[in-house]
């Protein structure tokens, strides 16, 4: 049953409202703006909701001040009622059946602006009279105000900025004197101008009362609200670093380190926006923490079907971008998605929902983790594929090169068989010498073959008895063919690829293994724990060393030449290019060298008949957005196109072409799944002093003589506790974007009608246009308005709103509108990409 609602009366518009409602709550539900600072939708009323502390800190200084004094409020949202005699707070005074409402006499308008004053007495605000603030550029400043009182970076979109606007700054406000407050800067992620703080209190109240953490206080001192932390530095006060401060505060106080604006959510959730999959991190984290690892391996399986095979081996981009790295260590995001796949039960399967079937059929030419990514999205959405391995055994480079002590193989079998549950047949040792044949048999061909060849060095002795290149010695162990390596193997490269040839000659009984390395450690392609866990398990590391000729005597290698390195200038990839010493080769005693300096592909299967576009170095190309090639109905993606990379970057390329090639096929393209709860998180968090502290939980892992002797997995999957330990340090930076974004005072925006036009005048001035959502779309200055309005509503249908003024300088004019966005926006409206000339008429 619905709530019984009661009627009153604001500014004569009858409004109904909610019993125990606050006026300014049911003025906005209606519609209608009433100025405010202090109150914020998700947070509790100032007057009630908490006290303040006798001591805060700011910048690690103790501030005294009064304490269980209770804030009274920004003071702006001041109203009349019928019958009171004094104008009262919208923001804490009950509605009542049948009351009367006035938002905007002249006596409220002033007392509104005597409070705004007070404010800005001691808030920098040269930023709100200036004549010149819209398009400013914040560096030069032609009015010659001091640095500390200019613009803060939030010029143009700070909230107290628009509703100053709104209330009118009185003549009489008091000229602001920098006060040198503390500015602090060597904190974790956040900046904090405590010289743009007017004490709202809003940082305060949802730390403490929306997130349950309490990190910040406020104390009075003279009258004055004080805001600073519980303790000297955020990580002793127990900060958790969700950024909910930030996102409530009205002013430049409180801001994100290091964010693009117009990449907003991209640079504050970076670990979801860095996967290539695009896998919901914080999501499946979370599940993880509420105890739930079937809800955390559905959110990983909406994206991929491989949740195990990338929870042993994924290079967990996301880690190294991970924002908790900022507090002190990431999080052990791989080791929690392994946790999770290994844990969580067959929920997930439930949920699945084929579609029915298309008709359609798709070959796919190699089942690597692009190829069955590609065929497991495309099944789901009712083709039927058909997938081609010249291999004995489906996985591609996963079942054979990467060692099983990295990847066990029933993972990896286990999630290809619910792969072909889904009706995808793998053809196994089926070779395809033409594609072009595939072109005619089927609807459309995915070529997703990998760089199955390993490049050569280049040098003498390369075909000796004794050399064996990487691709080839990893195949043979995995396919569980003997090899034998010698006493002393030496390894030529620095990559992943290098370093499993490493450890895994150490499993095959070598004594003493070498990797030779052309470049510095720091300029290792391998990723830094996969070097120290293979310098831990006993491989020996040469750098700045490259090779010249390989020894050998009977046909079989006894030896190395190496040549010693120096670093130049950067090559065209950023890395400072190794250039050879003359007269410092030496000779390295070895039995055995594997090459392992990188991969090529081979498209001999595709005819030169179809006049395929390849890069000169061979790879396929593709259309970036959608993977397909010039050849009409053949797309590729993975290594074939980009060269080696990745697993993670392989899924992602099936993921993308799955969804074009569904697209081409005449389906929607759309291929996430909805496999786990979609309900909003609790904002509540709780306290866990010393949480900025807390370290990284280790991944388990064997005893090491046990590692470095047998092919069994290296790193153990964690127990329940280290998981919900290690899950439980995650920032959930994704929280913030679940808090209610404030009400702003009304825009200036109109209706793009022909009837609004009638009121532009045919004069100069410059005119923008926005979307549907209120997104600025166009931006131009104008010596008619009024007729290039009426121009536009003819070419421009998806412009909905419109605004404009009048200026004489409209050309100028137009130039600074454009900066203002530039600024804001880190980009031109849609409209007027292109027209960069017009910033600088």
């Amino acid at each position: 049953m619905s709530e019984e609602k009661i009627k009153i009366i604001i500014d004569g518009v009858e409004v109904e409202a909610i019993p125990g409602q606050t006026i300014l709550q049911a003025a906005l539900n209606a519609g209608i703006y009433i100025p405010h600072l202090c109150y914020h939708p998700d947070l509790p009323p100032v007057s009630g909701s908490m006290l303040s502390s006798e001591v805060v800190y700011r910048d690690g200084q103790e501030v005294k001040g009064e304490a269980c004094k209770e804030y009274e409020g920004c003071q702006l949202c001041l109203v009349k009622v019928e019958g009171v005699s004094e104008l009262v707070r919208a923001c804490n005074t009950q509605v009542s059946e049948g009351m009367v409402v006035y938002t905007n006499t002249p006596e409220i308008i002033e007392a509104r602006r005597k409070n705004l004053a007070k404010i800005l007495a001691t808030h920098p605000h040269a930023c709100l009279t200036c004549t010149n603030r819209e398009g400013c550029d914040r560096l030069r400043c032609t009015l010659n105000v001091p640095q500390d009182e200019r613009c803060c970076i939030l010029l143009g979109r700070c909230e107290l900025g628009k509703v100053a606007d709104y209330v009118g700054i009185s003549p009489e406000t008091p000229k602001y004197t920098f006060e040198g407050l503390p500015v602090v800067k060597d904190e974790p992620l956040f900046l904090r101008d405590y010289n743009l703080c007017i004490g709202c209190t809003r940082c305060v109240r949802v730390c403490k009362e929306v997130r349950g953490v309490g990190a910040l206080a406020f104390t009075f001192v003279d009258g004055r609200v004080v805001v600073g932390t519980i303790a000297p530095t955020l990580k002793d006060s127990g900060c958790k670093f969700c950024g909910a401060c930030v996102e409530v505060c009205p002013t430049g106080a409180l801001l994100d380190k290091d964010i693009d604006p117009a990449k907003r959510e991209e640079s504050l959730i970076p670990c979801k926006y860095t996967c290539p999959a695009g896998i919901d991190v914080p999501r499946y984290v979370r599940f993880i923490v509420e105890g739930k690892p079937d809800e955390a391996l559905a959110v990983v399986r909406e994206k991929v079907p491989f949740p195990g095979v990338l929870g042993y081996v994924c290079m967990r981009p996301c880690e190294d971008k991970c924002r908790r790295g900022l507090v002190n260590e990431p999080i052990a995001i791989r080791g929690l998605k392994r946790y999770a796949a290994e844990r969580g039960g067959d929920k997930w399967k439930a949920r699945i929902k084929p579609m029915p079937p298309t008709g359609k059929k798709v070959a796919i030419v190699g089942a690597g983790p692009a190829g069955l990514t590609a065929a497991y999205f495309l099944a789901l959405k009712g083709h039927k594929v058909t997938v081609y391995e010249a291999q004995p055994l489906p996985g591609g480079m996963l079942a054979l090169a990467i060692p099983k002590y990295r990847l066990p193989r029933e993972v990896l079998e286990a999630e290809i068989k619910e792969i072909e549950a889904l009706g995808v047949e793998i053809r196994l040792s089926e070779v395809v010498d033409d594609v072009s044949k595939l072109l005619k048999e089927y609807d459309a061909v995915f070529v997703a073959t990998g760089a199955q060849r390993s490049a050569k060095l280049g040098i003498e002795g390369e075909d000796l008895h004794g050399v064996i290149f990487a691709l080839e010695f990893l195949r043979k162990v995995n396919l569980g063919d003997k090899v034998e390596v010698g006493r002393k193997t030496v390894v030529i490269g620095g990559g992943n690829t290098a370093i499993d040839c490493a450890r895994t000659a150490l499993r095959l009984g070598a004594e003493e293994v070498i990797v030779a390395y052309r470049r510095t450690r720091k300029e290792m392609p391998a990723h830094p724990m996969e070097v120290a866990e293979a310098e831990e398990e006993g491989v020996k590391f040469m750098f700045l060393v490259a090779p010249t000729k390989i020894i050998g005597s009977g046909g079989k290698v006894t030896g190395i030449e190496l040549i010693k390195m120096e670093l130049g200038e950067p090559d065209a990839g950023g890395r400072r290019r190794p250039i050879p010493i003359k007269g410092s080769e030496f000779l390295l005693e070895a039995e055995t060298v594997i090459p392992a300096i990188g991969q090529e592909v081979d498209t001999s299967f595709i005819p030169s008949s179809l006049n395929l576009k390849l890069s000169r170095k061979g790879t396929i190309e593709v259309k970036p957005d959608t993977m397909e090639t010039n050849v009409k109905g053949l797309f590729a993606g993975g290594d074939v196109v980009t060269g080696p990379a990745s697993v993670i970057e392989a899924i992602a390329a099936g993921r993308k072409a799955a969804s074009s090639i569904d697209k081409y096929l005449g389906g929607d393209g759309v291929i996430d799944l909805a496999l786990a709860p979609a309900e909003p998180p609790s904002p509540w968090l709780g306290r866990d002093e010393k949480f900025g502290y807390w370290p990284r939980v280790a991944t388990p892992r064997p005893p090491l003589e046990e590692r470095r002797s047998t092919f069994k997995p290296v790193e153990l999957c964690f127990e329940d506790k280290a998981a919900l330990d290690e899950a439980k340090r995650c920032l959930r930076c994704d929280l913030r974007f679940y808090i209610t974004q404030v009400t702003l005072p009304p825009e200036k925006w109109i209706e793009f009608t022909r009837e609004n036009l009638e009121v532009v005048p045919e004069t100069e001035g410059v005119l923008q246009l926005l979307d549907a959502n209120k997104e600025v779309i166009y931006i131009k200055g104008t010596a008619n308005m009024k007729q290039e309005l009426l121009q536009l509503i003819e070419t421009t249908p998806q412009a909905k709103y419109f605004m404009w003024e009048e200026a004489k300088m409209f050309t100028s004019r137009e130039s600074e509108l454009l900066q203002q966005y530039l600024q804001t926006h880190g980009k031109l409206p849609q409209m007027n990409v292109g027209l960069e000339e017009d910033l600088y008429e």
